[in-house]
């Protein structure tokens, strides 16, 4: 396979990741497998324990990758899977460095970011956690905000109250 076309299914798969994340957010997090991701909202759930029933979604969202790199070695015309494999895993990557380290700060590695777009990414998910219930919420991607996250806090009350 040509170097080009590897990369090419790498960056489509870590750019479709941000829309499978969205979705599974919204529909599967916030839908019938609440339970797992209650504890993430209301962190008195979580009773002291560094793991929440929410880091389950790892292990869920791992397994598509794992199979991709199985597959991709197992069966010669899917070694395409490879490049889907190591796509699926950046994203892990890239998800795990910015919600897990830098918005929650489960590690000390890096602290606040004074750029625009990570203020504007740790206003989204403040929004998202805003409310500790299954409905009602917003912003449920990470890497794609809205506008309106760039503002800052203080305009963007002003344009709560205006409306």
């Amino acid at each position: 396979m040509e170097i080009l076309t590897a990369i090419g299914i790498t960056l489509a798969t870590v750019l479709g990741m941000e829309f499978v994340a969205w979705s599974a957010h919204r529909y599967v997090m916030h839908g019938f497998l609440w339970r797992w991701h209650k504890d993430h909202h209301d962190p008195r759930l979580k009773e002291g324990r560094f793991f929440e029933k929410n880091d389950l979604f790892f292990l869920v969202f791992a397994l598509p990758s794992m199979a991709g790199y199985i597959l991709s070695a197992a069966v010669p015309t899917l070694g395409w899977l490879l490049w889907v494999a190591i796509g699926i895993s950046i994203y892990g990557l890239i998800y795990f460095l910015i919600h897990d380290v830098y918005i929650h700060q489960r590690f000390p590695w890096f602290r606040q970011l004074e750029g625009r777009y990570s203020k504007a990414i740790l206003r989204a998910h403040g929004a998202h956690h805003a409310k500790q219930t299954k409905e009602g919420c917003e912003s449920f991607g990470l890497l794609l905000v809205s506008g309106k996250y760039f503002r800052s806090r203080k305009s963007m009350k002003k344009a709560e109250i205006s409306h």
